[in-house]
């Protein structure tokens, strides 16, 4: 069932799903709690796993506000609103995944309130996090150029692409490109308190290293998801079993 709360005055859209321990979701930039967790088989299997499954669509995307001015995808407000469902849901502590942006929406939210995170799941995000400021602002320009056929460049193709694919608003994602470029520093990333599992796919050329990134997080792990890129991990059964591994040692 399909729900929102308000956070301020940004509508926010969530799941949430059966019962148990919970576990948030947090989604890539352009997709949705559907495309990034129902359809491939997260909710389902963490469902089945035991856990109360809790996803939201992050600002700008899905069922949630569409905002056009890109301060309002900072990546700590995209984090307070991760922390304002977790409120409206009673929940004051849980585990928290994200994927891409939403694993940087993860980490920040690991660093302003880690009283809230029991682990974090970073999928997609490698080094990245601390070297790279998100996506370039060659795909926001192609997210607002009227015709698909006019963007060139591969990567800027295909998140224009994946944009229509998802039926998003292509302003909404331009101006979250433009607003949500932050990093963490690599003292920012050291103090991280909380276990972390850092999956990557082997031909990921977006998310920087996650063996680099783990060797600055004290309490870090990373996992190799084979012979998949940054759009195919996604769902990937290496990447399914090894973040219910490392939820059973919290068990």
């Amino acid at each position: 069932m399909i729900s929102t709360f308000q956070n301020g005055t940004v509508e926010i859209a969530f799941l949430d799903e059966s019962e148990g321990e919970p576990i948030v979701l947090v989604h890539g930039f352009a997709s949705s709690k559907e495309v990034n967790w129902v359809q491939p088989g997260w909710v389902a299997t963490l469902t089945k796993a035991g856990r109360r499954v809790i996803a939201l669509d992050n600002r700008g995307h899905g069922q949630s506000a569409k905002l056009y001015d890109a301060a309002e995808y900072h990546t700590s407000r995209m984090a307070e609103d991760v922390a304002a469902l977790m409120d409206h849901l009673g929940i004051s502590r849980a585990d928290v995944m994200g994927y891409s942006m939403g694993a940087r929406i993860t980490a920040f939210l690991v660093r302003d309130h880690a009283d809230r995170v029991r682990s974090a799941t970073l999928g997609g995000l490698g080094m990245s996090l601390v070297e790279g400021a998100g996506l370039p602002e060659r795909i926001a320009d192609a997210l607002e150029e009227p015709d698909i056929a006019n963007v060139t460049g591969e990567q800027a193709r295909l998140f224009r692409a994946f944009a229509e694919q998802t039926k998003s608003d292509r302003r909404a994602l331009a101006a979250c490109i433009r607003g949500s470029r932050q990093t963490l520093t690599r003292e920012e990333a050291a103090s991280i308190c909380v276990p972390v599992l850092i999956a990557v796919g082997t031909k990921d050329t977006i998310a920087g290293s996650a063996e680099g990134l783990a060797a600055l997080i004290p309490d870090a792990r990373a996992v190799s998801i084979p012979e998949r890129d940054h759009m195919l991990a996604v769902g990937d059964r290496v990447f399914k079993a090894a973040v219910l591994a490392f939820l059973a040692e919290r068990a």
